[in-house]
């Protein structure tokens, strides 16, 4: 059986309407407008997640707010457009970091007197110079 998270199907449309504060009629309304969209038993029944009945709450306030239906709509689109890139972006860093990790001593690298760069190995050290640089940053060399 897999984990239970916060997009498990859980509720029956009576127990989400409940925690919701809603009616059942409203969530049948909102599943049709495509305002929260139940996972569907084998039935065909409704099963609200806890995201869903969060999502209701939500519709509750922005209504209460005074906020239309397309409004809200709207509003619970770019949210989720929101979330699902920020799990993408989450992915993506954790992606590169394993990358990063995986490839031990490729970024080690010093600068040279000439400011260029020298790359070494992953526990070498550049030869340590005793010669003294005159940095002279506006003036015209000579």
């Amino acid at each position: 059986m897999s984990a239970l998270d916060e997009n498990s199907p859980l509720f029956a449309i009576a127990v989400a309407a409940e925690l919701s504060g809603m009616h059942p009629q409203t969530l049948r309304q909102y599943d049709k407008l495509g305002l929260v969209s139940p996972r569907r038993t084998a039935g065909q029944s409704r099963r609200y997640s806890m995201r869903d009945v969060v999502q209701l709450r939500e519709i509750a306030r922005l209504s209460a707010e005074g906020l239309n239906l397309e409004g809200i709509r709207r509003i619970l689109e770019l949210e989720n457009q929101v979330s699902a890139l920020t799990g993408r972006v989450r992915e993506l860093e954790r992606a590169l970091a394993d990358e990063l990790l995986n490839r031990p001593g490729r970024r080690v690298f010093a600068a040279g007197s000439e400011g260029d760069v020298i790359p070494l190995r992953a526990g070498t050290r550049t030869k340590k110079s005793t010669s003294v640089v005159v940095w002279r940053p506006f003036g015209p060399r000579e």
